[in-house]
């Protein structure tokens, strides 16, 4: 992560905002609060930032919308967001998974917390997953396609958005097909070993990335009391 990433924090309380931004600093960032939407998105356009830190819950404009401006728009696509919301229901965070967010924090939160969620998805943007050359999986007879050299992935030959968590999860699971692995482990193997998050976070990205996933979604096995795993009865790798 670079010890200069430029954070903007979008929150209409003074006093969380102002908690985040204290916190950013004395991590390296270089934060900047805006307290609407609306004047959220005037301050990306004239100076894109590294990360959003963004609220849902925003006097003007929704976070959600927000959110889908910046994931709309060819040039604030590749921004990286994350959801800061007293909004807990999983309805309303899948909706920001769904449309393009990192990752999220509900409040109340521990500042310790929210800076190893702001240095996970930074650390992501600046470090190339290894993988091999020509590293593809064709899947379930060839209707799912997962090419890491291209992060792509296809559905029925067209192409699913998901984020980097949901496409890190989803190469995991499928790269140990059969194989049950625990939300731990998930973790460790998308986020890093010192990754702190609450193994619910995966509960929540696997529920997007399976809407995503549309007709094929089954492939995502949940295992009760232990993880997930990629079906292996239905699965053609080569």
């Amino acid at each position: 992560m670079s010890a200069k990433a430029e954070i903007l924090i979008v929150e209409d309380e003074p006093e969380i905002a102002e908690l985040i931004e204290f916190h950013a600093q004395r991590e390296g960032m270089r934060p900047r609060i805006c307290h609407s939407g609306k004047l959220a998105l005037e301050a990306i356009r004239r100076q894109a930032p590294d990360l959003v830190v963004l609220d849902l819950m925003l006097p003007d404009m929704g976070g959600l919308e927000v959110c889908r401006r910046l994931k709309q728009a060819d040039e604030t696509r590749g921004i990286s967001i994350v959801m800061v919301t007293a909004k807990g229901e999983e309805s309303d965070i899948v909706a920001g998974l769904e449309l393009g967010a990192d990752d999220y924090v509900t409040k109340p939160f521990s500042p310790r917390v929210l800076m190893a969620r702001l240095k996970g998805v930074l650390r992501r943007n600046t470090e190339e997953a290894p993988h091999e050359e020509g590293d593809r999986m064709l899947l379930l007879g060839g209707a799912l396609v997962i090419d890491a050299d291209r992060h792509e992935t296809l559905v029925e030959g067209k192409k699913v958005d998901l984020t980097l968590t949901e496409f890190g999860i989803l190469q995991y699971l499928a790269g140990r097909k059969g194989f049950v692995r625990t939300r731990d482990q998930i973790i460790s193997s998308v986020h890093g070993k010192h990754t702190v998050l609450s193994t619910r976070t995966v509960d929540v990205h696997v529920t997007a990335l399976r809407r995503k996933l549309l007709h094929l979604a089954e492939c995502v096995e949940t295992v009760r009391g232990v993880g997930y795993r990629f079906a292996e009865s239905q699965t053609d790798e080569t």
